[in-house]
């Protein structure tokens, strides 16, 4: 399969800006929607109005890129803090098997790199945390009940008791 040449540069704000067409309709060959554009030049808010607008940000172009990896390959934390803020998946792989962070990393932006790093492992401890209390959700729920029944027994007018009873 052949893609099309999609080309280097993007006209900035002002291909943003043309009317005519809905927010996640593909504005090139390529596929890429505003959003991608918005990403891939670097342009945080105008990616915030294409999110506000109703933009599928984890919407892939013809490369399987979806605008966490454009914003990645050109090194723009600012659109990267945006759509990670707007609960991207940051996991997405394009067709070369490649994450946001892996082309962060290989485009030469590590600070970008760990930004991405850093949300993967924050989102994997959160869903390992998660995944403990879903699996035992009674134990949960009865630990949190019964220290709250053993504060309420021990201490009804609410002062701590001293160890001699008094």
């Amino acid at each position: 399969m052949l893609l099309p040449d999609c080309g280097a540069e993007v006209d900035g704000p002002k291909r943003l800006l043309e009317p005519g067409s809905a927010v996640n309709a593909p504005r090139d060959a390529c596929g890429q929607s505003p959003a991608h554009l918005a990403a891939r030049a670097g342009h945080p808010f105008f990616l915030l109005w294409q999110l506000q607008a109703g933009a599928d940000l984890n919407h892939q172009d013809a490369f399987g890129e979806a605008p966490i990896h454009k914003a990645a390959k050109v090194g723009s934390l600012e659109c990267l803090s945006l759509l990670v803020a707007s609960d991207v998946l940051i996991d997405l792989r394009n067709k070369n098997g490649q994450t946001a962070e892996d082309l962060a990393w290989s485009g030469g932006f590590p600070q970008c790199a760990k930004f991405l790093t850093t949300v993967r492992h924050t989102q994997s401890m959160k869903l390992s945390e998660q995944s403990k209390c879903s699996f035992n959700t009674d134990n949960c729920g009865l630990l949190l009940k019964n220290k709250r029944a053993y504060r309420n027994v021990d201490n009804l007018d609410g002062k701590k008791q001293r160890s001699d009873g008094r």
